[in-house]
């Protein structure tokens, strides 16, 4: 009887290290996510030519920052978007700071517009679903105006 609990125990420990990426496992990065996830979750060779998907297609910054529309972003943001994105630090979303660096414009406000189908669909999208514990973004419904306004108020944080 002892002899048999300790084989179960053994099979049972085996089984569980290989699930948790035992001995054999390097990389750290793919430990926890089952490979098929970490495949569909890279991203694009160049991350700014990725417009994203959705209705926006085409987007012009101005050479300044439209100060008007930047606040009226920011208002939109802290009203409908600060509980889970802070600007200084990932927190249930990321940072929005600097995303104009990493992100094209067309991007973020497919993003801010289509999330659901962005998540299913983009690379990168995929890839912040799975590094931010599968929270999807939530659809604010925000119309193209007061996404573009978002956007502007994000070109004031980089």
């Amino acid at each position: 009887m002892i002899k048999r609990l300790k084989i179960t125990f053994l099979c049972g420990f085996a089984l569980f290290s290989s699930f948790c990426g035992g001995p054999s496992s390097t990389n750290s990065e793919t430990k926890s996510k089952p490979k098929s996830m970490v495949e569909t979750a890279e991203e694009p060779e160049d991350p700014m030519a990725n417009k994203g998907i959705g209705p926006v297609s085409e987007v012009t910054l101005g050479a300044e920052i439209d100060e008007a529309m930047a606040a009226e972003g920011k208002s939109i943001f802290e009203t409908m978007c600060a509980a889970c994105h802070k600007i200084d630090e990932k927190f249930i979303g990321p940072s929005p700071k600097g995303i104009l660096k990493r992100r094209s414009p067309e991007w973020v406000m497919n993003m801010i517009l289509n999330p659901e189908q962005m998540i299913k669909e983009d690379p990168v999208a995929k890839a912040l679903f799975i590094e931010f514990n599968m929270s999807p973004m939530a659809n604010q419904n925000l119309t193209e105006d007061q996404a573009r306004k978002v956007l502007e108020y994000f070109r004031t944080l980089e």
